[in-house]
């Protein structure tokens, strides 16, 4: 995490709030996270697993560099084998 970063989050949490604005401009809607008796653990680990559970880290790691658009449709392209393949073997697996 970044010093500045890591201010604003200080800043936050003396405010006894943590508030995330969207890092897309399709996703409009802001993560908040309550810090109730001064326990800074808990409210930085509920903020973790919900940054976790929206994909922010997901998407940091592939916005670190340049991806060409033909290597955005294969990984896509793959994803989407892989999400197929992973239905039709929970289908399967259900009918037998």
């Amino acid at each position: 995490m970044h010093f500045r970063a890591w201010l604003i989050l200080v800043g936050a949490i003396k405010r006894r709030r943590l508030t995330i604005a969207p890092l897309r401009a399709e996703s409009l809607s802001t993560m908040q996270i309550i810090v109730r008796d001064n326990n800074v653990d808990q409210a930085l680990r509920a903020l973790k697993k919900k940054l976790q559970r929206e994909g922010v880290y997901r998407e940091m790691k592939l916005r670190r560099h340049y991806e060409k658009p033909s290597e955005k449709r294969a990984r896509e392209h793959a994803a989407a084998v892989s999400r197929t393949r992973k239905a039709d073997r929970k289908r399967a697996e259900r009918d037998n």
